[in-house]
C-alpha cells in the first residue's frame, strides 16, 4: 500500500446550497485540516463562491487548497485565509511579517483589512478545469485577466454582464451533461 503524499477534504456545495450554509463550523473545519497536517501534507478542495477574484477564479470554479506556512508564500500568490465570517481566497500583496499580511481580491479596488499571521491556512495550487498553455500564451492571459480584473472593479455592468455570460455557459453545460446522462440511460 502506497501513502499519497497529498491528502485532500472535499469540502463542496451543491449548486443548490446557499452561501450562507458555509458556517463558522466548516471554516474551523478546514482550518483544522490545513493546520492539522504532522509529517503529510493536507489539502481540501473547495467549491469558489462569491466575485471578488473575478477573472481568475470563478463563482463554481473547484480549487485544491495545500496547507503552507507564512514563511512558504510570497507576494502575488491566491491563499486561504480564516476571518470571524468564514474563508477567503484572496491574493497576497504584500510579504508576510510578524504582524500579518494583506490580501487583495483582483476586482476589489482596495486591500482587505490586515489578517494575523495565524489566519493563513494555505495557498493556491490547482484550479479546475486546468488550462495548459505555453509560456508566451500564459503570460498574455495573465496580463488579460488582470486588465479584466480592474475593468470589473470598476465596472459593475461589465462585472454582471460577465457574470450572466458565464452563468449561461456553465447552465448550457450542465443542461447537455443531463441530456447525454439521460440519453445513455435509455
Amino acid at each position: 500500500m502506497q501513502i499519497q503524499p497529498k491528502n485532500f477534504l472535499t469540502a463542496e456545495d451543491t449548486a443548490n446550497t446557499p452561501r450562507s450554509s458555509w458556517s463558522a463550523m466548516r471554516s474551523a473545519l478546514v482550518a483544522d485540516v490545513l493546520r492539522g497536517s504532522g509529517h503529510l501534507r493536507q489539502g481540501v478542495r473547495l467549491r469558489v463562491h462569491g466575485e471578488s477574484m473575478l477573472p481568475t477564479l470563478w463563482p463554481g470554479d473547484l480549487v485544491e487548497i495545500e496547507s503552507c506556512t507564512v514563511q512558504d508564500v510570497r507576494p502575488g500568490e491566491i491563499v486561504l485565509a480564516l476571518r470571524r465570517d468564514g474563508l477567503v481566497l484572496h491574493r497576497l500583496i504584500a510579504p508576510c511579517t510578524m504582524n500579518g499580511f494583506l490580501l487583495r481580491g483582483d476586482s476589489m479596488p482596495g486591500s482587505d483589512p490586515q489578517y494575523p499571521p495565524a489566519a493563513l491556512l494555505g495557498r493556491l495550487v490547482r484550479r479546475t478545469p486546468v488550462r495548459r498553455t505555453d509560456q508566451r500564451r500564459g503570460l498574455a492571459l495573465a496580463t488579460l485577466s488582470r486588465a479584466l480584473g480592474m475593468l470589473f472593479c470598476h465596472c459593475g455592468a461589465a462585472r454582471r454582464l460577465a457574470l450572466k455570460l458565464h452563468g449561461w455557459r456553465m447552465g448550457s453545460a450542465a443542461a447537455f451533461r443531463n441530456e447525454f446522462r439521460n440519453s445513455e440511460s435509455i
